[in-house]
């Protein structure tokens, strides 16, 4: 009997489920990714505030806080845990102690992601969202921090799911091509990726360090993202 587009549909969504079953249970013993979901407040005033820093550092006439996701911005955060890293995170507007950042606008900093330093990988603002952890590539990057810092050096369980959540992400938002660290964001000033109407708001940065960089780019060197 010849099968009805609803049935042949339906038969093309159990395969792919069932294939979806077999490619994660080969995957789980080389290091399956795990994104645990552990949302920080991003409520109607944060979403206020973040379109405010846009009309003030990107495009005056922003409408909404949609993320373009076409590159990947590895940090670290310069604390030991992730319990510092959300209590930094968790407030709408910046602390008064940071006037470095607090001129260039009220929104709180924050990030896609945290790897802690076990390697659990923890999302804590929507991929599709605008977060401020890079001038200049707020609306194009997705950041992602790691939990640790000069005095706290990255693990190998942080470098191995970076590179799996770059795979992920790439996989799933075919527009990222490169793949910085945060220290080198400064390099793509002039570019069509930089985005920043001022340009005297610049800080210095060496995170996520230089050899975690080109460790991790060795090991996602096969998707031939860019670097700056």
């Amino acid at each position: 009997m010849r099968c009805t587009p609803f049935l042949s549909a339906r038969r093309a969504h159990l395969l792919a489920l069932a294939l979806a079953g077999l490619l994660a249970a080969g995957a789980a013993g080389a290091g399956e990714l795990r994104i645990v979901d552990r949302p920080i407040p991003f409520g109607e005033r944060r979403r206020a505030l973040t379109l405010e820093y846009l009309r003030q550092h990107v495009d005056p006439t922003a409408s909404d806080i949609a993320l373009d996701p076409r590159a990947v911005v590895i940090h670290w955060t310069a604390s030991p845990t992730l319990p510092s890293v959300l209590a930094a995170f968790t407030p709408d507007e910046l602390p008064p102690g940071r006037p470095e950042l607090r001129r260039g606008g009220r929104v709180n900093v924050s990030a896609h992601f945290a790897v802690d330093r076990d390697g659990t990988v923890y999302r804590l603002v929507p991929e599709t969202w605008t977060a401020r952890h890079t001038i200049g590539l707020n609306r194009v990057a997705i950041g992602i921090e790691n939990v640790g810092g000069p005095a706290w050096p990255l693990t190998d369980a942080q470098l191995a799911a970076d590179a799996r959540l770059v795979r992920d992400l790439v996989a799933r938002h075919p527009g990222i091509r490169m793949l910085l660290g945060h220290r080198e964001y400064g390099r793509l000033r002039g570019t069509p990726l930089w985005e920043e109407r001022d340009p005297g708001y610049f800080t210095g940065k060496e995170d996520p360090g230089a050899k975690f960089m080109e460790r991790l780019r060795r090991e996602v060197a096969d998707l031939e993202l860019e670097r700056p």
